[in-house]
């Protein structure tokens, strides 16, 4: 119905259908995000909303509309994470050998179902679990993520190297031993 730059300016100019349209367009996926970083339902909801009322309050600063969903998930991931700061005290381990190049989790999701995967991810302690999601799920790299969650690059990386262990042991756990490395 409405291309991108038809659905920004439509929403600047606060159009109901419009809003509606991006709302419904994006929502499973935002809301897919707000679970992944929130872990509880009613928590998603909350953060779901409060993205959202960002959204569209600042629709008016996204520049590409290309980049619209981008921009939106992003949001998501920022409120998601300042929401997660202000419930509890996220605890980041500051150890500094890393072995980051390690990629060993990559081809492990055909052997094992994605709830499992999600509820395991879910239960690594709070640093691993937002280093992790932010690095390997969202693609962000260490310098934006220490930026994001203001850390340190190396502690950044530090955090992904237990999460990849933390990840491994749980699989072994379940029986997945053998790990292939792709690229």
């Amino acid at each position: 119905m409405y291309n991108n730059p038809e659905l920004i300016y439509a929403c600047k100019k606060n159009d109901e259908k419009a809003q509606k349209f991006l709302y419904e367009k994006y929502k499973n996926r935002l809301m897919g995000l707000c679970i992944r970083y929130t872990g509880k339902r009613e928590e998603a909801e909350d953060v779901f909303q409060e993205s959202f009322i960002k959204i569209f309050k600042n629709i008016k600063n996204v520049r590409k509309p290309e980049y619209l969903e981008r921009w939106m998930k992003h949001l998501t991931i920022n409120t998601a994470i300042n929401h997660y700061r202000r419930k509890n005290k996220i605890s980041f381990d500051n150890i500094y050998e890393i072995d980051c190049e390690s990629n060993v989790y990559e081809n492990i999701l055909s052997d094992i179902d994605s709830e499992r995967l999600l509820e395991i991810i879910h239960n690594m302690p709070d640093g691993y679990k937002i280093v992790f999601q932010l690095y390997v799920i969202e693609g962000y790299t260490h310098k934006e993520i220490a930026k994001l969650v203001d850390i340190s690059e190396n502690t950044s990386k530090s955090q992904l190297s237990r999460a990849k262990a933390y990840l491994k042991r749980k699989l072994e756990g379940l029986g997945i031993t053998k790990f292939e490395r792709y690229g």
